[in-house]
């Protein structure tokens, strides 16, 4: 096969991308394959719009249906986004023998395990780098380049807007909401951000890099979420004076029982990490990911997470790596999620109240003798010690923020405790709690 036709599904900002690369780097990726790859159509539901690019020679499409069924096609890129109707192209366009691209974190984190198992029955590619990390080539690099690896722990700064704020916040001492506002001005959030900061859009990402990562199934729904949107200024200010920075991470890790996986971590949540961590310097809209390994150690991938450019740079990838096959099966890539289907399983996922971590602690107390010693007497009834401790000066009589790190506990225990310190008259509003990464396993 000397030539490999494609079709795009959605001229967005990615799907435009995506075009233009095909377009202006044909020369260099036939080079780099022995054959051409050339874009022979695209669906839009808008074809007035001035796309501001030379589409001549592409076959123009209003309805995506008609796309995935063409047989003048070999790979189908889909670029609409969500859950439906973009499942609904994939599976016809799997049926219709067309191997597919997908930048959608939505729909492999939901449906990939139908996806997998359709495409494999149908000998056919399903290339989805792009859905995590934008153009960090990070589950490439877990699927292939650290194979022969257990994986230890997988780390990520897997979104831009978060991590955008975060660092506002800390640069500028601005106030969440002022933040997100300005975020939202320059495009880097939507009108309604709750996917990107109440971590949703990190937990996608997540719930697939676990499962390559030990061999499990997908489980986006069992992720731990929370998001940064109760981050407060005085909150990074007071990590930044214990030592730390505040991230959104995304954490996953193994458990398990004479030399077996039994139980997947998967947890996404504000977190503090060492100022000194190479994942702590990842600012603004960069994304982040640490992969460490029993023989690798720590590998870390960071580039920009999303966007026209970067996230176009992956699937054109992704279309280079099914071109390479053609015409032969594809049993000459790497296995989707890393691990032959035989060998995946449907690993438990380990209950947040038996996750162990260190914490930090923001309550709000009445400035009162006595307060300081019943919290941490609750927290020593619960085998909760403190690491450090830190009260800004104030006017007496006011309520006032105490800032606590802890040492290594269990959720349960730490939750058991919360409960009866809110319980207490001296204690105002919710106390926040922010769990501590210090990345040494």
């Amino acid at each position: 096969m000397s030539e490999v036709r494609v079709g795009i599904l959605g001229l967005g900002t990615v799907g435009l991308g995506v075009a233009r690369i095909l377009i202006e780097q044909q020369d260099l990726m036939a080079k780099r394959l022995g054959k051409t790859i050339k874009l022979v159509a695209a669906a839009d539901r808008d074809l007035s719009r001035d796309f501001a690019l030379d589409l001549s020679g592409v076959k123009l499409y209003d309805d995506a249906a008609d796309l995935v069924k063409a047989s003048d096609i070999d790979v189908v890129v889909e670029l609409i986004g969500g859950y439906e109707p973009a499942r609904t192209f994939v599976v016809t366009a799997i049926e219709h023998g067309k191997h597919v691209v997908t930048a959608n974190k939505a729909l492999i984190a939901k449906h990939g395990e139908e996806l997998f198992k359709l495409a494999a029955e149908n000998n056919i590619a399903l290339g989805f780098e792009a859905a995590v990390g934008g153009g960090i080539p990070c589950l490439k690099a877990l699927r292939e380049g650290v194979a022969a690896n257990h994986i230890q722990s997988v780390y990520g700064i897997l979104n831009g807007t978060c991590n955008f704020i975060l660092t506002k916040m800390e640069n500028e001492g601005a106030d969440y909401a002022d933040v997100l506002k300005e975020a939202q001005a320059l495009g880097y959030a939507e009108a309604d951000p709750t996917f990107d900061v109440e971590g949703i859009d990190t937990a996608h990402k997540l719930s697939i890099l676990a499962a390559m990562a030990f061999g499990s199934h997908i489980k986006f729904d069992e992720v731990y979420t929370e998001g940064i949107s109760n981050i407060g200024a005085a909150d990074i200010a007071a990590a930044y004076d214990l030592g730390y920075r505040i991230k959104l991470l995304g954490i996953a890790k193994p458990h398990t029982e004479e030399g077996k996986v039994t139980q997947v971590e998967m947890r996404v949540h504000p977190t503090l990490v060492p100022i000194s961590s190479q994942i702590a310097q990842v600012s603004d809209s960069y994304n982040a990911v640490m992969i460490s390994g029993d023989f690798v150690e720590h590998t870390v991938y960071i580039g920009r997470g999303a966007g026209e450019r970067p996230t176009a740079s992956a699937v054109v990838a992704d279309i280079m790596d099914i071109a390479r096959i053609l015409p032969n099966g594809v049993e000459f890539l790497a296995p989707p999620m890393g691990y032959v289907a035989s060998e995946r399983q449907p690993l438990e996922t380990l209950p947040m109240a038996d996750v162990q971590s260190e914490y930090y602690l923001r309550i709000m107390v009445q400035d009162k003798p006595g307060v300081i010693a019943s919290v941490t007497s609750i927290l020593a009834d619960h085998q909760i010690s403190l690491e450090a401790m830190q009260q800004k000066e104030h006017d007496t009589g006011e309520v006032v923020p105490v800032m606590m790190l802890t040492h290594e506990t269990t959720e349960g225990n730490l939750q058991a405790a919360m409960s009866r310190i809110t319980a207490l008259q001296t204690v105002e509003d919710e106390v926040l709690i922010l769990r501590k990464e210090s990345f040494s396993s």
